[in-house]
């Protein structure tokens, strides 16, 4: 069965109504994984009949009438630092080789209770930090996917699964989204559960979602974003509805900030090219923003509070240093020497760059700004830099990665918008609008 042709949201179309069966659809991604993982290396743990023994449940759950899920029958990839009951999770380190969890982390729960296919767990990094996973590209095999969520980037964009479920702490969806050449949305901090996830720090840590469109992207959010008051970054308030919010027309047309921030001079030459190609395509709906002074700390913010919480999250794991990566272990005792002063001065300055944001988005609709520094790096030592993404994840805002150019090479090269914290649904909006805008263009040339 050809599964590249329909959305995940025609696919559950699909299934609900008896068009094809779970079955199939599964199978078509265990093929898809089977022809190309080789190459890919996507996949931390797979068990094939796993997978079709939750799919055939479900067309029987259909056959006999009773209700079906938002998600029925969609398979969706699970970063392996996300407990799950049925499959290891080892967070990408040897140190919890074998690792079998008794419960499901509330992300899985709500994906099995919305009627999905847990279809396996991807790669991911080091305890999702820098040391790169096995993972490839899948533009071009000897460029790097990004990290952390390398495997649930790579997964999407190798058509082995339709969704798929990371997190960022830094730039571990954005980024990887971006070198994909896929989706990939940061919701507002706090917006999905946690529970049962590896910790790294709790005032960024952010779950979230790739797909090949965005619509997918909002379909997919709608049902992790349900309150838990187990987490306590979450607070008690209705759903967001994303997806309507993301189909639904602008009152006008949007207006974006083209923010190069305090990385810039990082962009290589042709990502700097392509945004002013870009602000320039859309003439009156851009204009450049500078950011405020403060706005020039915040690399060195975001780092005191990271490696402050991962010389507390990662104490155990630092007991057995000698199975660690240099690089972590560095990290980790850097972290180690963080004083208490700094790292809660760090967080204070959170809403202090939230209000100049603000300021911002009083006359915008969304942030425009590079997703990295360029396309993919070439080599597999690094995941390449985080930096274009480490601001807004320490501001806790929402932010999407959107396929919209390639680089010389034919890679891609992403573009990223940020929205005001908590208005996830007017950045998707935005984000529609932007991709309808360039592709309509393309398809006039």
């Amino acid at each position: 069965m050809e599964m590249q042709g329909f959305t995940a949201i025609e696919a559950a179309r699909r299934m609900r109504g008896g068009e094809m069966t779970a079955e199939e659809y599964t199978a078509a991604c265990l093929a898809r994984i089977e022809a190309a993982e080789d190459r890919v290396r996507a996949w931390a743990h797979l068990d094939p009949e796993h997978a079709l023994e939750q799919a055939r449940l479900l067309d029987r759950v259909r056959q006999a009438g009773e209700p079906c899920g938002p998600l029925h029958g969609v398979p969706v990839g699970i970063k392996d630092i996300f407990d799950t009951r049925f499959l290891p999770t080892e967070n990408g380190t040897a140190i919890d080789a074998g690792r079998q969890p008794d419960l499901d982390a509330r992300v899985v729960s709500l994906l099995r209770e919305a009627g999905a296919v847990i279809l396996g767990k991807t790669a991911t990094t080091e305890l999702a930090v820098y040391h790169p996973s096995k993972t490839r590209n899948p533009h071009n095999a000897a460029h790097t996917p990004g990290g952390s969520s390398s495997g649930s980037a790579a997964a999407v964009a190798a058509g082995m699964a339709p969704l798929s479920v990371g997190t960022q702490t830094n730039g571990s969806i954005v980024r990887p989204g971006a070198y994909c050449g896929v989706f990939g949305y940061k919701p507002t901090h706090g917006s999905i559960s946690r529970r049962g996830a590896l910790v790294q720090s709790p005032p960024l840590d952010t779950v979230g979602v790739f797909a090949n469109s965005l619509g997918d992207v909002a379909f997919l959010a709608d049902v992790l974003a349900v309150y838990d008051e187990h987490d306590p970054s979450m607070r008690l308030r209705a759903q967001p509805r994303l997806l309507e919010s993301c189909e639904s027309d602008p009152p006008l047309d949007p207006v974006f900030a083209f923010v190069k921030g305090p990385v810039w001079d990082q962009a290589e030459d042709e990502a700097k090219d392509a945004f002013a190609e870009l602000a320039d395509f859309l003439g009156d709906q851009c204009r450049e923003v500078m950011l405020p002074p403060p706005f020039d700390h915040a690399i060195a913010l975001h780092r005191t509070i990271m490696l402050g919480d991962f010389a507390k999250s990662f104490r155990r794991y630092y007991e057995k240093k000698d199975l660690l990566s240099d690089v972590l272990t560095g990290m980790i005792e850097e972290g180690q020497g963080v004083l208490a002063a700094d790292y809660n001065t760090a967080l204070d300055w959170i809403e202090v760059l939230n209000a100049g944001l603000d300021e911002i988005f009083e006359t915008a609709d969304a942030i425009l700004t590079p997703a990295a520094a360029g396309a993919a790096p070439k080599g597999l030592d690094s995941t390449g830099s985080p930096a274009f993404c480490t601001l807004w994840t320490l501001c806790g805002v929402p932010a999407v990665t959107l396929p919209l150019m390639r680089g010389e090479n034919g890679l891609p090269l992403g573009v990223q918008l940020v929205g005001r914290r908590r208005d996830d649904g007017r950045l998707l909006r935005s984000a529609r609008w932007l991709v309808e805008r360039v592709e309509n263009a393309e398809g006039d040339e």
